[in-house]
């Protein structure tokens, strides 16, 4: 589970290409989001097809960048028809509820996932 303590933490509300990294996501953040990505606060951004999700967050001496990729299910994102703006501010609660609680999807394949070790 991701902690992010006391943070700030802001859901981009729009889909993101997820081979976006660092340099690209922190000026997504810049241009499309009107914010500042060496704030400290945490970005959460979802791909399109809501099975991956990525969160940039800066550090004293650069960004951390974690990703998430489900596997058989999708991110249960909350709808966004309605609202305005491309940026909804989130709890951590709500985060944790973001990244924990997805919704069944149909396999693709019949792959059988097992951790190797």
């Amino acid at each position: 589970m991701l902690s992010v303590g006391a943070r700030r933490i802001f859901l981009c509300r729009e889909a993101v290409d997820m081979r976006k990294s660092f340099d690209s996501l922190a000026d997504l953040v810049r241009t499309q989001l009107a914010m500042d990505p060496l704030s400290g606060d945490v970005f959460v951004f979802i791909g399109r097809d809501r099975t991956r999700a990525k969160a940039l967050v800066w550090e004293r001496s650069g960004f951390w960048l974690c990703a998430k990729r489900l596997e058989t299910a999708r991110f249960a994102v909350p709808s966004m028809d309605g609202r305005r703006g491309a940026v909804t501010a989130l709890t951590n609660a709500q985060l944790a509820t973001l990244l924990e609680q997805v919704l069944p999807r149909a396999l693709r394949h019949a792959a059988t996932l097992s951790p190797s070790g």
